[in-house]
């Protein structure tokens, strides 16, 4: 069988005019990069369409495939006649060359031109990049030359998009040298992954330019000696920054291979930041198409929880349904089975580990109160027993189940899900939320924890209670909170898997994101700049001389 990239390189893709065209977008709406990627750059939004989510269980090993079911879906619901856009995230260079190896989607369901979207794309991370680190060099420079604005302690960090383990302590020298009325100073800092910045996450929350610049203002650089914020206009960064990323607030049009409208933009990670694509490309494919299908990071204990918590709340919008996607490999590394049997029917494994899936059932259902639909990525290994017990599950905890097959048949294999997914954006629903926005933190936090995660709460760290204090008593209220912590399950420690209960997360950390406008609560062991693995994908990605890629997937 061909490889991803194979794949996507054999396809015939169409003029990316051609594409645009599907949406009702004229030439002079679009930016050109090339003849296969375009900016969108319409000056009016509407949102108007279905919306669909899709997030699945918490992640194994073996792969979940959410985004390739994303794809699929969009294009099966395109065979059905519907008029669809895709709205994703874009891939961030650490997993690429990490874990992942790509992030485009796989099989015969991807978005294109693969290598493209994998690698520098439009630049807009490294805009976000180069953006963030401008507002460091400012930050450093003031202080450098007499600190007028008595920075004492520096919140803000630098931040690049790889995964690089070794900065995540460094020690920053600000060396005046000769320069007369500057100062020397020396401080520990640490990297961000851009993915995990708070730049990132203002591009995605921003819904144009001018609340782009205002929530870069709101940054939070540091506090002074009194103990009060300073943000990144009082270092009058906020114009310059927002002029680095004119072009990358811009959503970016491609397409799948089999042709259907596919908005990329944006990407924050679910595990430690809110895990969702740029509010501009959901308005925008959502004023365009009549059904928009959009995807949260990593499982719905994380992604979904963010979107529907904070990204619904601040966008004005909600999802008429919200697919699960999960595997039976996957639902038998969660109930215990060993990885190198997964071939092997294992009904025991896969009745210990549905509980994982049907708790996130339960959580749209229940708390959301959204239809939801599951879908289950088909391998050739799964045995008739054990898509019966999964179908079954299902059906008792109020969900209809889908085997797909997207990645073998693109579109025409995600045709059954797309009438299930269709089927069920016609029921009426009312959005509920996991928690009260007029809590406080800890409260909210704990809420989170226990109607989410199923855990009895939180145990906050000294540092952490007293962070949150330090945001309370400042008068800060009314903001989402955003909780880092590990993907691999629905507790903060990655070892409890299935459906683990009778556990308390513990949070180290607390810090608000002024120009976000959430607060992100860090617990267990989870860092904000991850590292390679022994033998990451960069190990296995080559490019020949003709320029042709391997390796990515």
């Amino acid at each position: 069988m061909l490889s991803d990239i194979e794949i996507a390189e054999n396809c015939k893709m169409r003029d990316i005019r051609e594409i645009a065209e599907k949406l009702g977008l004229c030439e002079d709406e679009l930016e050109l990069y090339g003849k296969y990627k375009a900016k969108i750059d319409i000056k009016k939004v509407k949102p108007k369409s279905k919306l669909v989510l899709v997030t699945a269980i918490n992640p194994t090993a073996s792969g979940e495939g959410k985004t390739t079911v994303s794809i699929g879906l969009a294009d099966g619901m395109s065979k059905l006649g519907k008029k669809v856009c895709l709205a994703l995230r874009e891939p961030s260079l650490g997993p690429v060359f990490g874990i992942k190896g790509g992030a485009a989607g796989g099989g015969y369901a991807q978005v294109v031109p693969m290598a493209d979207i994998n690698l520098h794309f439009t630049g807009d991370l490294h805009a976000i990049t180069a953006a963030n680190n401008l507002l460091c060099a400012m930050i450093d420079n003031h202080i450098l030359r007499g600190n007028m604005l008595d920075i004492k302690q520096v919140y803000f960090k630098r931040c690049m998009d790889m995964n690089d383990r070794a900065l995540r302590r460094i020690t920053i020298h600000g060396d005046a040298g000769n320069m007369k009325g500057c100062i020397s100073y020396e401080r520990e800092e640490g990297f961000e992954i851009t993915a995990a910045s708070e730049i990132m996450a203002v591009l995605c929350l921003a819904t144009d330019l001018e609340n782009l610049k205002e929530r870069i203002g709101n940054i939070v650089v540091g506090v002074n000696s009194n103990g009060e914020y300073v943000r990144a206009r009082e270092l009058k960064a906020d114009g310059a920054v927002t002029t680095l990323l004119k072009d990358a607030i811009k959503p970016n049009l491609v397409q799948t291979l089999e042709g259907t409208p596919a908005i990329v933009h944006g990407g924050p990670f679910a595990n430690i930041a809110h895990g969702c694509n740029s509010i501009r490309a959901t308005y925008t494919a959502m004023s365009l198409a009549d059904y928009t299908v959009t995807e949260a990071g990593f499982g719905a204990d994380l992604g979904a929880e963010k979107f529907l918590d904070a990204k619904c709340r601040i966008a004005g919008i909600e999802p008429d349904c919200v697919v699960v996607v999960a595997t039976v490999k996957a639902l038998k590394l969660h109930g215990g089975a060993d990885k190198r049997s997964l071939s092997e029917e294992n009904i025991p494994a896969l009745e210990a580990g549905l509980p994982n899936l049907l708790r996130h059932v339960e959580n749209i259902r229940d708390v959301y109160k959204k239809p939801v639909v599951v879908a289950m990525n088909r391998f050739a290994s799964d045995s008739a027993a054990e898509i019966e017990k999964v179908l079954s599950s299902c059906t008792a905890a109020g969900a209809e189940a889908v085997f797909t097959d997207v990645f073998l048949n693109g579109g025409e294999g995600g045709r059954e899900l797309a009438r299930a997914v269709l089927k069920a954006c016609e029921k009426l629903s009312e959005m509920h939320y996991a928690y009260d926005l007029n809590d406080g933190i800890v409260k909210k936090t704990e809420d989170i924890v226990k109607n989410i995660y199923g855990g009895d709460g939180a145990e906050f760290s000294e540092e952490a209670l007293r962070k949150v204090s330090e945001i309370e008593k400042k008068g800060i209220k009314g903001l989402p909170v955003i909780i880092a912590k590990t993907q691999y399950s629905l507790s903060d420690d990655p070892a409890k898997l299935s459906r683990p209960s009778g556990f308390k997360i513990k949070v180290r950390d607390v810090v608000y994101k002024g120009g976000a406008g959430f607060i992100v609560v860090v617990a267990g062991d989870i860092m904000l700049m991850p590292g390679l693995s022994k033998s990451p994908c960069a190990e296995r990605i080559d490019i020949d001389g003709e320029g042709n890629i391997t390796g990515l997937s």
